[in-house]
């Protein structure tokens, strides 16, 4: 299927074929009276005695005539600007001939801007969307100087220039002001030229390279300034500070998560000199409340619901004997094996410097670092990078204050130390971390409620994953209630917690032993200094394309950047924190293109690049390909056909867009879809490579074929069909 809608928005059609019959319209103008026949050089020389008496004796008319056809043959995009341009002049002077130029000059580009955005800009974006975003971010960023650059450069073709700024988000009229000031000094050059009209011999002839040095020197200008002016705002900016003579480290990273772990060891790699300062627990959210204990729970949860549905798989099934603190015990014995890979001792044995403390900014170089004991060491570094992670939101609710709220942080030691051995909870959160708990809980027999606001699970993902994740949970004993709002939050009688919500119209009453709060996580900033130094934050730190904060020798990376919270996109973004901040001025902008995410429910969600819903919302066109798992050999006899592999690609191409997937180990078949995406590989590919049998990798190769069944060459099976019945002799 294609996406509709943002493709041709209301009111395009329309504007298309008024712009082509304009373009037709002027075309059959200038050619059916001949005006286009004088745009060369013999003919103007040789028309110029006729084109004065017209001006003498019809000044107003000849002027606008001259305008007109300057605006028709510009904004058409034919040649014969320049002939034009010496006609100004030849007939009208220098001063009355600048004018008249300039400002059919103008008005012809705008124009062609103008056409090329309504006729070319919709079929580009839907051809090269994906690759437009950055380059449109370019335009909105340095785009008045950019352009004033190539005006101010004749060999650049305008014809050229004008087309591709239509592609653009380039306001009309800055692109008219900054096109007209740009192309004045060559105007005046060419409009010169015409008034010496008889003593020229070519074209060629009116730029010499001594011209074009001087035009291309002028078209750095703007750069120089904005060179100039980059230059004085940072001295402004660092003025209050004075800058170390000598620094004790190349860089110091505040945090111990993923994100300032792989930093601290790129840059210990590269053999600078190194501090990682971490207040808490080396290894950060993931390896101590988040990613690590969430998922050994997650695998003791599965395990528990395989011996209950036992009967799948030709078992008697059975009420597993879960013994919740021994579950938690394995879970932290789990956090431990995996703690070494995270520790002081490694990271001390790799080069780093490490620090236990908390890290404050006290200037742009300074780090100011006190201990457990008080005492505080003060190291200057060339960079900083800020990586002190995310946590747990606690929302707005009444009477929140008032009970006992549980997080992800928090979960794993109530749980441990809580007097009933299966205390009931209520979770408030739909997303991944609400859904992932609140199934793996169930699945080890406690009474969970899900309470969500929005109207579906997920709702970053597409309807019909948030539907079926819902049914899942639901299967495992999760009372799941969506599109509630939770008015008040009070202690219960028994010393548990109370819960009055708005399910469907009227409020309910839930009560439970403990409060789960999984409404999401945002970026860590008290206690560091970014309010003494001014450092913009909202939910996360703000940062330039290269990670860079208002101090572009202070870098932010991993949650405390946003705008994923992943810890892969936290160690991806640790490469360029490192990269930049060792390597500076040389910097690379982030490249977000193709993150995968998974939810870790059971089965499991994982999705790269765009759902259907965002390819919708945003104008992408895309055909929608599905390959069920019900279908697959492996999935079948592991009983795990829940599921489906969902690919997007470009209309008629291979070209993948975006792929979700719902299904036992999501997560692992995803990466196959990421190397493609990452390396432009279409689906012809994907089918091309030997997938081993019986696999669920599998499922993305029959994915792939599902594709290629849909657009088979029919013409040519046809003839083939017509081939070989003619070989049986038919």
């Amino acid at each position: 299927m294609s996406s509709p809608a943002q493709e041709n928005p209301p009111g395009a059609p329309v504007r298309r074929l008024l712009a082509i019959a304009l373009v037709l319209t002027g075309v059959i103008l200038l050619f059916s009276q001949g005006w286009y026949r004088q745009l060369d050089l013999a003919a103007l020389q040789a028309s110029r005695a006729q084109l004065l008496a017209w001006r003498q004796a019809a000044p107003l008319a000849s002027a606008a005539a001259f305008v007109a056809v300057y605006v028709l043959v510009t904004g058409l995009s034919l040649p014969g600007a320049t002939v034009l341009t010496l006609a100004g002049g030849a007939v009208f002077g220098l001063l009355q001939g600048t004018l008249l130029v300039s400002l059919g000059s103008t008005l012809g580009a705008t124009a062609a801007c103008l056409l090329a955005r309504t006729l070319l800009r919709e079929p580009v974006r839907r051809r090269f969307g994906h690759r437009l975003g950055p380059i449109e971010a370019g335009v909105r960023r340095d785009g008045t100087a950019y352009l004033l650059s190539l005006r101010l450069v004749p060999v650049v073709p305008f014809v050229l220039v004008n087309l591709l700024m239509g592609l653009t988000p380039m306001p009309l009229r800055s692109f008219a002001v900054v096109s007209q000031l740009g192309m004045l000094p060559a105007t005046l050059v060419y409009v010169n030229a015409g008034t010496q009209l008889a003593q020229l011999t070519s074209l060629r002839s009116l730029l010499s390279p001594a011209l074009l040095g001087s035009f291309a020197l002028l078209g750095l200008l703007p750069w120089i300034v904005k060179l100039l002016l980059s230059r004085w705002r940072l001295w402004r900016l660092y003025r209050p500070w004075s800058r170390p003579r000598v620094f004790d480290r190349n860089l110091i990273v505040i945090g111990a998560g993923a994100a300032g772990l792989v930093t601290a060891y790129i840059a210990a790699t590269v053999r600078a000199k190194v501090t990682l300062v971490e207040r808490q627990r080396m290894g950060g959210d993931c390896l101590n409340t988040g990613c690590v204990p969430s998922k050994a729970l997650i695998s003791s949860a599965r395990l528990a619901a395989r011996l209950r549905h036992a009967d799948r798989y030709g078992l008697t099934p059975q009420e597993p004997q879960v013994d919740l603190r021994r579950v938690l015990e394995r879970v932290r014995a789990k956090v431990a094996a995996v703690a070494p890979h995270d520790s002081v001792e490694r990271y001390t044995a790799l080069g780093v410097d490490v620090r236990l403390g908390q890290a404050r900014l006290i200037s742009p170089w300074e780090v100011a670092i006190t201990a457990a004991d008080g005492s505080e060491t003060v190291l200057s570094a060339r960079a900083i990078v800020l990586a002190t992670g995310a946590a747990p939101v606690i929302p707005a609710v009444p009477g929140i204050a008032s009970v006992r709220v549980l997080t992800s942080e928090t979960l794993w030691d109530a749980l441990a130390e809580h007097p009933s051995p299966r205390p009931s909870l209520v979770v408030l959160g739909g997303g991944p971390i609400g859904c992932e708990l609140a199934q793996a809980l169930a699945q080890l027999g406690l009474t969970v409620t899900l309470l969500q606001r929005n109207a579906r699970l997920l709702p970053r993902e597409d309807p019909e994953v948030g539907a079926l994740v819902r049914e899942v949970l639901e299967r495992d004993g999760v009372r799941v209630h969506t599109g509630c709002r939770v008015e008040r939050v009070e202690p219960g009688p028994a010393g548990g917690v109370r819960v009055l919500a708005a399910v469907d119209g009227p409020t309910v009453c839930l009560e439970a032993d403990e409060l789960l709060c999984a409404v999401g996580r945002q970026a860590r900033l008290e206690g560091h200094g970014l309010e003494a130094l001014g450092i913009p934050t909202g939910r996360t730190i703000t940062t330039s394309p290269h990670l860079q904060t208002l101090f572009p020798n202070i870098y932010a990376a991993g949650d405390a950047a946003g705008p994923w919270q992943f810890t892969h996109t936290a160690a991806h973004q640790a490469w360029y924190a490192a990269v930049n901040g060792l390597f500076d001025p040389v910097r690379f902008a982030v490249d977000g293109r193709v993150i995968p995410r998974t939810t870790f429910t059971d089965p499991e969600v994982a999705r790269v690049g765009l759902s259907e819903s965002e390819a919708v919302a945003q104008g992408v066109a895309f055909e929608v390909t599905r390959f069920e798992m019900a279908e697959l050999d492996r999935a079948i006899v592991e009983s795990a056909e829940t599921g489906f592999v969902k690919v997007l690609t470009v209309p008629g191409k291979d070209r993948i867009l975006g792929v979700t997937i719902v299904a036992e180990q999501a997560g692992e078949l995803l990466a196959e879809f990421v190397l493609a995406m990452k390396w432009n590989l279409g689906l012809g590919k994907v089918m091309g490579a030997i997938h081993a049998y019986p696999t669920l990798a599998e499922a993305n190769k029959y994915a792939a074929g599902a594709w290629k069944k849909a657009h088979a060459p029919q013409r040519t099976l046809a003839l083939l069909e017509r081939f070989h019945t003619w070989r049986r002799g038919g």
